[in-house]
């Protein structure tokens, strides 16, 4: 592991610098999509070798788990990803420029800056890292021709490999961005004339890609180290562009060869190292599969059957691996005097466990982490969603607290001695004069998913009376994270059954395979709708899919099917991406989840904090895709990209290209 992340950073050091005109950290300016040589590069010498091309796939693989795993102190990147969904909002109450407000707030040139990662959003960081694993990406298909002595075959692995990580950055810059500039090469000098290309152009091209990719690459089991790409996640991929491209049997073919001919299976019983969570005399967890299946420690194992694809992120090397900030950034902030007994004392009291206070029973820096809640669920994440049949299903393990898997406030009990209220759960409101006892129940009060989110923590466990207060799983850790399970796989294979044909009987059988396992009593029975789909994604998928992502892909084919949503309505091509607006008619189907189910376009929210005190959460139907960064459009100097419909500068007529094709013969034009 040490060579190989010698190799990395030595990669790092004579790559192509791809900075799509970012404000770099050292202050130094890059032109869009300008990919400069450094004077002592030479690239026929790095890529023409084996080590070259092993080293660029290193740094893409490395560079894949960042979207999951960015240690940016109080933002984790795919926290950007849920609160353009129904499933999130931002809650770090206490910076008023929280992006709540995103139908007024969010621009063009909002959006510029690497102080936005740690502070507000991630939206910037998704434009630049993407199109720096785009770059990387076009870096083996580039230079894999040029090694002398590779045969065919260990070739085509490299560039499947490749195109793999090029289509999936693709699949999401289009689902985030719209139309945007295609890149398949390295220039040898700055191209300042870009045009964008349209959505559905790049999504042909890189379903031919992946059609590529699905022949070449190898099936994990021939393959001896794990974490690389592999067929199964080329076909996870392949079968989501066939869905974007309207596909829809071509799409449940792939998902059936994963179900059925690969060799995976849905993991049904207990496995791999059991974790008892942090202090079972605080958090008790009662073992069960859905808590194992998410130990990190178990994600990449053999035993594990249903692992497609995942990132490996754990180990001892601090180069190697980037510690992910769950615990810090998404479970609620209780440690301080703004959560109240009864009699008014403070509830929750972080206590060093050399002090004769320490109580194991009550350690809950160690049980939850020392949370800070930049993101919160919305109230249909953690309630409503859980209902099937119009049932909340008390057996589901994904929500259940009996278990140990799922905490609420009430499961916190009051450590605070001096209080009346020692040992009893928290209260949110004061029995007898109703007074709050809670100051902002957007950022301090609301459940978690704690067997997505718990990770050991072993510095801070071991950091018994540090007298900054941090023990216990304070933050998070290093942790091995899912790109694909085979649960997506049944989930995506029921949304193609819905596109050919709503009726059918067998899409209910794809989603209750999923609630079996999770132990689950409602099951679906009868006709499904997209919705019943999207839901189950998002109990089984939090935190590991796009959402935004899933819902924009899912939007569009359902404008291209004419399929309805749950509600009914339908949407059409010319113009479900093309309308703006807070009121709750119309829109995309993205729009219509997020306006039904999360506090955007409710009304201000008035809470006691000290910096966004009466926060308005909007959501505009404009942006369903975001706008393409001020930045890249005008350091473009001697072209034109598009705007996107709804923001300034947006032009109908600005020319894109119809058809990859062009895009790509237009590379070479260089001015």
């Amino acid at each position: 592991m040490k060579q190989l992340t010698q190799k990395i950073n030595r990669f790092k050091r004579y790559l192509i610098v791809f900075a799509g005109s970012a404000t770099l950290l050292s202050g130094c300016k890059r032109e869009f999509l300008n990919p400069e040589p450094l004077s002592f590069y030479e690239p026929s010498a790095t890529f023409t070798t084996l080590s070259g091309l092993m080293s660029a796939q290193a740094i893409c693989d490395r560079h894949l788990k960042l979207y999951w795993a960015t240690d940016h102190n109080e933002m984790l990147t795919l926290g950007t990803e849920y609160i353009f969904s129904d499933l999130m909002v931002a809650s770090a109450t206490d910076k008023r420029n929280m992006l709540a407000d995103v139908a007024n707030m969010l621009t063009p040139t909002s959006e510029t800056s690497y102080q936005n990662i740690d502070r507000t959003n991630s939206i910037w960081y998704f434009w630049e890292e993407t199109y720096k694993g785009i770059m990387y990406a076009n870096t083996i298909i580039q230079y894999a021709d040029k090694v002398e002595g590779l045969d065919e075959n260990t070739k085509n692995e490299y560039v499947g490999r490749a195109y793999f990580h090029r289509a999936f950055r693709y699949m999401a810059l289009t689902f985030q961005f719209g139309d945007v500039p295609l890149v398949t090469k390295l220039l040898e000098v700055p191209k300042q004339n870009y045009r964008s290309t349209k959505q559905e152009a790049i999504l042909k091209m890189i379903t031919r890609d992946m059609e590529l990719a699905v022949q070449w690459v190898p099936d994990q089991s021939a393959m001896s180290l794990v974490g690389m790409v592999n067929k199964g996640a080329c076909r996870m991929l392949l079968a989501k562009c066939y869905l974007a491209l309207g596909e829809y049997e071509k799409a449940k073919e792939q998902t059936d060869i994963l179900i059925d001919q690969s060799g995976y299976s849905l993991m049904t019983n207990t496995f791999g190292t059991f974790n008892d969570g942090g202090e079972p005399l605080t958090w008790k967890i009662t073992r069960n599969v859905v808590w194992d299946l998410h130990r990190p420690e178990n994600k990449l194992i053999g035993a594990n059957r249903e692992v497609i694809m995942g990132v490996p992120n754990r180990g001892a090397s601090a180069e190697s691996f980037v510690q992910m900030l769950t615990m810090r950034i998404l479970y609620p902030f209780v440690f301080d005097n703004r959560i109240q007994t009864t009699d008014g004392k403070q509830a929750l009291m972080n206590i060093r466990r050399n002090s004769s206070d320490y109580n194991a029973t009550y350690d809950y820096m160690r049980a939850f982490g020392r949370g800070i809640a930049t993101f919160r669920p919305t109230h249909f994440s953690t309630h409503t969603l859980w209902k099937v049949n119009g049932v909340m299903d008390a057996t589901d393990l994904r929500h259940s607290a009996e278990s140990g898997n799922w905490v609420r406030m009430e499961d916190y009990r009051v450590n605070n001695k001096a209080s009346v209220d020692f040992g009893k759960p928290l209260r949110l409101y004061h029995p007898t004069s109703g007074k709050l006892l809670c100051s902002d129940t957007i950022r301090r009060w609301f459940d978690v998913p704690h067997y997505k989110f718990f990770l050991d923590d072993p510095v801070n466990e071991a950091n018994i009376a540090g007298s900054d207060g941090l023990r216990g799983a304070t933050n998070g850790s290093n942790a091995d994270w899912y790109v694909y399970r085979l649960a997506e796989a049944y989930l995506l294979r029921a949304e193609a059954k819905y596109y050919i044909n709503p009726a059918d009987p067998s899409i209910a059988e794809d989603l209750n395979i999923i609630r079996r396992r999770a132990k689950c009593t409602q099951l679906y029975t009868g006709a499904v709708s997209i919705g019943d789909i999207m839901n189950e994604r998002a109990r089984e998928l939090y935190w590991e899919e796009w959402r935004n992502v899933e819902l924009t892909r899912v939007s569009l084919c359902l404008a291209r099917s004419g399929k309805p949503d749950e509600w009914g309505n339908t949407y059409s091509l010319n113009n479900f991406d093309k309308q703006s607006g807070t009121a709750p008619a119309g829109g995309s189907y993205w729009f219509q989840r997020i306006n039904h189910y999360s506090l955007y376009n409710k009304g201000p929210i008035q809470i006691n904090a000290t910096g966004n005190s009466n926060p308005n959460y909007t959501m505009d139907k404009k942006n369903l895709y975001w706008p393409i960064p001020d930045a890249a459009i005008t350091a473009n100097k001697r072209g034109q990209l598009s705007q996107n419909y709804g923001y300034d500068g947006y032009d109908p007529n600005t020319p894109k290209w119809e058809n990859w094709e062009d895009a790509v013969a237009d590379e070479d034009n260089v001015n």
